[in-house]
């Protein structure tokens, strides 16, 4: 009698140990400061908490939309929807090399007042969470249970690639306050 396979879509170990091989900078990644830093992660973070669910490729543009209170990152730019689009368009967002992203908000987005609150209220709870860490190494993410499984994989790239960027510019043993008085001081 003949077996049948227990997986028969591939999914498994594999597939995840090559998601995190692939969730990875495949850069050195350079030294950043805090700012920096606290900004590519509110960014990231953001765009990760949205729902979608298909492997973003790097350099690759993505679209940000909301319905409701909800955000969706969909591959198809406003321009492209023959049937309306699929809620407010926020803008456009790129996998960086480093795993990190980028957001242009489109304009009607930026002069969005609720929308501006949302994200400054977002940015609040981020900052909240930098100030509570031990060191800002301990604040960035590795394993978020409540995302999707894409999301989750490029969560733990963000962390390890934020990681070495502090490490790079020594400021990872620091807490967060102690990081951002380093940009106070000039050395010059």
């Amino acid at each position: 009698m003949a077996q049948k396979d227990p997986n028969p879509q591939g999914k498994g170990l594999s597939t995840v140990l090559d998601g995190l091989a692939q969730s990875r900078p495949g850069i050195v990644v350079p030294p950043k400061q805090i700012d920096q830093i606290s900004s590519e992660l509110f960014t990231s973070l953001f765009i990760l908490k949205s729902e979608f669910r298909f492997r973003p490729v790097v350099g690759k543009s993505y679209w940000l939309y909301r319905t409701g209170g909800r955000f969706k990152l969909l591959m198809l730019p406003p321009d492209q929807w023959s049937a309306g689009h699929p809620g407010q368009y926020i803008g456009e967002c790129v996998l960086q090399e480093d795993i990190t992203w980028t957001l242009t908000l489109s304009e009607a987005a930026a002069a969005d007042e609720s929308l501006l609150r949302l994200i400054e209220e977002e940015r609040q709870k981020l900052e909240s969470s930098l100030q509570e860490a031990d060191t800002v190494e301990d604040a960035m993410p590795e394993y978020i249970a409540s995302m999707p499984f894409y999301c989750r994989l490029l969560a733990y790239g963000l962390g390890g690639s934020l990681r070495s960027s502090m490490r790079a510019a020594g400021i990872n043993a620091l807490t967060y306050e102690e990081a951002k008085g380093l940009l106070t001081h000039d050395p010059s």
